[in-house]
């Protein structure tokens, strides 16, 4: 390419991404995350229509680019984790190739690929659990009996190099409670509450089991007898378990509640030094304070500076992001976010952020109930 068309693209590049700041629509993201595919910079092309999707969800164009541009980044990252194990074969390098593979659909190179790291490196834990977390899913996808004595006896081996792996527990009560093995579910939920305290997926994991046994539900003596019988049924005994860091789906409650978040929202712009607050879910939003409307810089940074830090966070597997501060010339923009909700406040240097901080994950927590309950 020639200095003159570079510099062309260049320029182009920085007018699009300056118009996508000051005017974002959808088609302007998908034009420059074009721009950056025609380039061969995939990385890029990714990170703008992430950028675009937090703040249009339900566009078409995105979520296609979107797919385009993930797989162009995962065939590369492929290509280049098989170059590094052709010269030097590590573990992690294995795990990080299927995950890879994984992100790419393609489970049968995902599952060859665990195979060949076990071969190689027995005592791998990581790998191990892997393969049992794609071997459990296969198996609730196609009823596949063989693939679930797989799981089964994969994570059995987990346990035997290592009885204290939370993980490992945690996916055998969760695999036992979708065959109609619930005693053996409750020993390994057991074990995780011996290990110290038990994530919120775990605990609502228990309430089904008691709530199960009180209506009567199916309970098999042993594993073996419970795939049989899934195989017989031709389904899960409790359903398909949710997937890993799912929990149960969160919705915004009754009226009622709509009216707390109102409350706290003006309880939150009567504090010194705040002046303005907004409680976020979607594309939707109830303000309180001096947010101009809908369009107010103050809501777009919000929801874009809590679904990128989400992202950061799981993709960096650091666990999940909850709160945080954004300083600028603007002053603070204090935030709290749970899920797809978000609470968030602009203050000034005379606030107290730890007292805000605290009412946000408040506002936040009270405004929540789990999908069913009365």
């Amino acid at each position: 390419m020639s200095l003159f068309k570079r510099f062309k693209i260049t320029r182009e590049l920085s007018r699009l991404e300056k118009k996508a700041k000051e005017d974002p629509s959808p088609s302007l993201f998908v034009d420059l995350a074009q721009v950056y595919i025609n380039l061969g910079s995939q990385e890029d092309a990714l990170r703008v229509v992430e950028e675009g999707l937090v703040l249009f969800p339900r566009s078409d164009e995105l979520r296609k680019v979107h797919g385009f541009a993930k797989k162009q980044v995962l065939t590369k990252k492929i290509e280049s984790l098989r170059g590094e194990l052709s010269k030097s074969p590590r573990p992690h390098l294995f795990l990080k190739l299927a995950q890879a593979y994984l992100g790419q659909g393609d489970e049968d190179s995902a599952f060859a690929v665990c195979r060949e790291c076990l071969k190689r490196y027995p005592e791998d834990l990581e790998s191990r659990l892997l393969f049992a977390e794609m071997a459990t899913r296969a198996f609730q996808k196609t009823l596949n009996v063989d693939k679930g004595r797989e799981a089964h006896q994969v994570l059995l081996e987990i346990l035997e190099r290592d009885e204290r792996n939370k993980k490992a527990h945690k996916e055998l009560a969760q695999l036992f409670f979708g065959i109609g093995y619930l005693e053996g579910s409750q020993h390994h939920l057991g074990i995780l509450r011996s290990l110290g305290r038990i994530d919120k997926e775990s605990r609502d994991l228990e309430q089904e089991i008691l709530h199960a046994l009180e209506e009567g539900a199916p309970s098999f003596d042993d594993p073996g007898t419970a795939l049989l019988e899934v195989e017989k049924r031709g389904g899960l005994i409790h359903g398909k378990k949710r997937s890993l860091g799912g929990g149960p789906k969160r919705i915004l409650a009754s009226e009622e509640a709509l009216n707390d978040v109102r409350e706290g929202l003006s309880k939150l712009v009567a504090r010194e030094g705040v002046s303005k607050a907004a409680y976020i879910r979607g594309s939707k939003a109830l303000v309180r304070g001096e947010v101009r409307d809908g369009r107010d810089p103050f809501l777009k940074t919000a929801r874009v500076f809590a679904k990128v830090a989400q992202r950061t966070v799981r993709r960096m597997d650091l666990g999940n992001f909850s709160k945080g501060i954004l300083d600028g010339v603007f002053g603070h923009i204090c935030i709290c976010s749970f899920g797809d909700v978000c609470a968030a406040v602009q203050c000034q240097g005379n606030a107290d952020l730890d007292w805000v901080l605290q009412d946000l994950q408040d506002l936040v927590a009270k405004s929540l109930y789990t999908a069913g309950k009365k």
